[in-house]
């Protein structure tokens, strides 16, 4: 492990070669709100690539396992039909609602339900190592493996298409795989971005810059509907070799954090986590002049090598625990829609009619457009507030009425539909972006920590994976419960969103608790000074 930590902290430290060349061009070192541009842009056209590769999957499935008006189609095996040519010259010809074996026998449904737990169970324990991992390597490194990697499984899904692959665990081990690769993605980018940018409006700021998973979340889908007319292998391959380029333009240009480029920070950066160990001193020290001076006992990762927090003690950490378990429930409704939305829209009657798997799919961005704006009215209102677990519950509590109204009244009506997945795209999703970011990246430089920066990966990591957990077990129930009732799916979603805002209750009342003897205090404080005023 030593030769290994000390290579990463060289390479670590020199700039990556696409900075080099901006600066050779400039003739002059870029500026730190330069850095600042190219890591927002950069983590967030990464994560977007991550969530575009992800989405292809729910996309497909109507196409993998159609359920047609027409008798018996979903129990008949895929059906090949072949061109009138002589026989050597017979072609394998595959036309839109044949479906795929295995995916098109009875027990479709369920087969897909395991590949989403096969690929999410692997993400979550892989999300756990690669925060560990992140806090002890470069991380420019750890994320373009991993973008590489998802690049390559997501494809090879594809590739089962033109080699008329059937065999369900060639399927499964490829999602297993590209789950792995796809792990090293968050910790890395909350990481980076938490490296560059302090406490003061991280809300907002990550609030916006999350909107990467909705926008990854609709360019999926949308790449995907349209590749579906050319052969769903298209749906995989496209975002594959998208991803695998992003990868390549984070190694050449994404600097992981100030020190690595030697950027001197601004003012109102000050608050990041360096600057909280710089704030601890030790009391007096002698020189060699025997003048008694003061000393930080934290300096910057450029004078002292911190040692990276352990896997126990970053769950120690107040407030990680509490949010970690919220996101367990919190990921479980929002991945239920990631992998189910597009099929429920699919196989319910929208005012009479059902629409095509196509329409389906673009009709299921609507819900993470009403993501993006959750995501930043979350992140807003937590920065005003001051009060990250307030908004988190809230909006847990405000999902439980609009999933209700979307299964209850979304089928009347396309307007209707609309408006109400734009209503449960926001409440669901804006605490799941606000916990996944905002609150990660603040328990990653919490006060208790002392100034140790190298936190971020594991404590992202620890809240995250154990999210994902339970984005592993929501599809994989709707994969059984949807074959008997849809309402029953809901009811479960409603449940989880109900016991997600339970368990940040101890920290709302807290932070209640807080906003009270703050007011007093303001209070005591403008009557003693009306006292004094009057005095005189």
């Amino acid at each position: 492990m030593g030769p290994f930590r000390e290579a990463a902290e060289r390479s670590q430290k020199k700039p990556p070669i696409g900075i080099r060349f901006l600066e050779s061009i400039k003739k002059k070192r870029l500026s730190y709100s330069t850095h600042q541009a190219i890591v927002l842009i950069l983590t967030f056209l990464a994560y977007t690539s991550y969530h575009a590769a992800r989405k292809t999957t729910s996309i497909v499935k109507s196409t993998l396992d159609p359920e047609s008006s027409e008798v018996g189609l979903k129990f008949v095996p895929w059906r090949i039909t072949y061109l009138s040519e002589p026989v050597e010259r017979k072609s394998l010809s595959w036309k839109l609602g044949d479906g795929w074996a295995p995916f098109n026998a009875s027990d479709g449904t369920a087969l897909l339900g395991e590949l989403d737990l096969a690929f999410l169970a692997i993400y979550a324990l892989g999300m756990y190592f690669s925060g560990h991992l992140g806090d002890r390597m470069n991380l420019r490194i750890l994320l373009t493996i991993g973008m590489v990697g998802t690049g390559i499984f997501t494809s090879l899904f594809g590739v089962g298409f033109w080699a008329n692959v059937h065999n369900f665990y060639y399927y499964l081990i490829v999602q297993m795989l590209a789950g792995l690769f796809q792990s090293t993605g968050w910790p890395s980018v909350v990481a980076v971005v938490g490296n560059w940018f302090g406490k003061k409006k991280r809300g907002l700021i990550m609030g916006i810059w999350n909107a990467h998973t909705s926008v990854g979340n609709i360019s999926g889908s949308l790449i995907a509907a349209a590749m579906l007319s050319y052969g769903w292998g298209w749906s995989f391959v496209l975002p594959g070799l998208l991803i695998a380029f992003a990868g390549l333009l984070v190694f050449a240009l994404l600097p992981v954090s100030p020190e690595a480029v030697g950027a001197d920070k601004d003012e109102d950066e000050l608050d990041s986590p360096n600057k909280a160990g710089e704030e601890v001193a030790e009391p007096l020290l002698v020189s060699d002049a025997g003048e008694e001076v003061t000393e930080p006992l934290l300096v910057s990762d450029a004078d002292v090598k911190q040692e990276a927090v352990g896997f126990i003690e970053a769950w120690k950490i107040p407030g990680v625990a509490p949010f970690a378990l919220c996101l367990f429930f919190a990921k479980l409704v929002a991945y239920t829609f990631l992998y189910w939305l597009p099929f429920y829209i699919s196989q319910t009657a929208i005012d009479g009619k059902y629409l095509s798997d196509g329409t389906a799919g673009n009709l299921s961005t609507l819900f993470d457009v009403g993501g993006v704006v959750g995501g930043i009215l979350a992140g807003h209102i937590s920065d005003r507030l001051d009060a990250r677990a307030i908004t988190a519950a809230s909006f847990m509590y405000c999902s439980i009425p609009a999933l209700f109204f979307y299964r209850s009244y979304g089928h009347l009506s396309l307007g209707l539909n609309i408006a109400f997945m734009l209503l449960t795209g926001m409440f669901v999703n804006g605490p799941y972006a606000l916990i996944t970011t905002a609150v990660s990246a603040d328990l990653g430089t919490h006060s208790s920590l002392k100034g140790n920066s190298r936190a971020l990966a594991t404590v992202t990591a620890i809240i995250d994976g154990t999210g994902s957990v339970g984005a592993a077990i929501g599809p994989l129930l709707t994969g059984y419960i949807s074959a008997k009732s849809w309402s029953a799916v809901f009811t479960m979603l409603m449940a989880a969103a109900l016991v997600a805002g339970l368990l940040l209750t101890r920290l709302v009342v807290a932070e209640v608790a807080a906003k009270i003897a703050e007011s007093r205090s303001q209070g005591s404080l403008a009557s003693k000074e009306q006292a004094a005023a009057f005095d005189v």
